[in-house]
């Protein structure tokens, strides 16, 4: 089935591109959703996808364990330095939009370790459908769900489904198996977003991680142009 993944102009970038030393900064790129979406994957892949022409790290946030940073540690997706965990000690999204204290120092902490750096891209532990970033900690957000998870995700809405700067359906190779219909999907993230992004993805298809990449390129490109 074709779906149509066409997507509109990159949104001006308006944060401060830069450090309080006056270096420029890295574009911060959000990954929320709900547990077993395949955010950490998404990740991992987006790392092999762009580790060659992009300076970039990871934040990971677990609650008690650091079990995602671990999965990108034996994956030897990024050198061990690039790689680090939040263990937030309560509901993902309070690391992510409540007190994002603990989020910047790990972020401040990369930069002066490894930096200059492109791009971090921090991903909230597994949350529900209302999990969001501050703005103060990311310049764009990916909401992740997956088909298994339901068809009518995209029609229950929330904040994560609704506002979030590119919303991935992943997992479609799984629709046929759960009985998932993509064309529902698409056309009911299309009525919850209206014109906001929507790449239905799958990590064991030929284009993998492709288009997504090719999203997160963009909002490096419009970071770059305005630092």
């Amino acid at each position: 089935m074709h779906l149509d993944h066409s997507h509109p102009a990159t949104p001006a970038v308006s944060a401060d591109a830069h450090r309080p030393d006056g270096t420029r900064r890295a574009v911060r790129i959000g990954l929320g959703g709900p547990v077993g979406s395949g955010k950490t994957a998404t990740v991992a892949a987006l790392c092999r996808a762009l580790r060659d022409e992009l300076s970039l790290a990871v934040v990971t946030n677990d609650i008690y364990t650091r079990e995602d940073a671990e999965f990108l540690l034996r994956e030897a997706v990024l050198p061990p330095e690039r790689i680090t965990a939040v263990e937030t000690g309560a509901c993902p999204h309070t690391a992510i939009r409540d007190d994002i204290s603990a989020n910047l120092e790990a972020v401040e902490d990369l930069e002066d370790a490894v930096g200059p750096l492109d791009l971090i891209l921090l991903e909230s532990g597994g949350d529900n459908l209302t999990a969001t970033f501050s703005k103060g900690l990311v310049d764009a957000q990916i909401f992740v769900i997956d088909v298994a998870g339901g068809d009518d995700i995209p029609r229950k809405g929330g904040p994560g489904v609704t506002t979030a700067d590119l919303l991935v359906v992943n997992k479609t190779d799984l629709a046929p198996y759960v009985g998932s219909d993509l064309a529902r999907m698409a056309a009911d993230a299309k009525a919850a977003r209206g014109e906001l992004p929507v790449v239905f993805q799958s990590l064991r298809g030929e284009s993998g991680v492709a288009e997504v990449a090719g999203w997160v390129r963009q909002r490096h490109a419009a970071w770059t142009a305005q630092a």
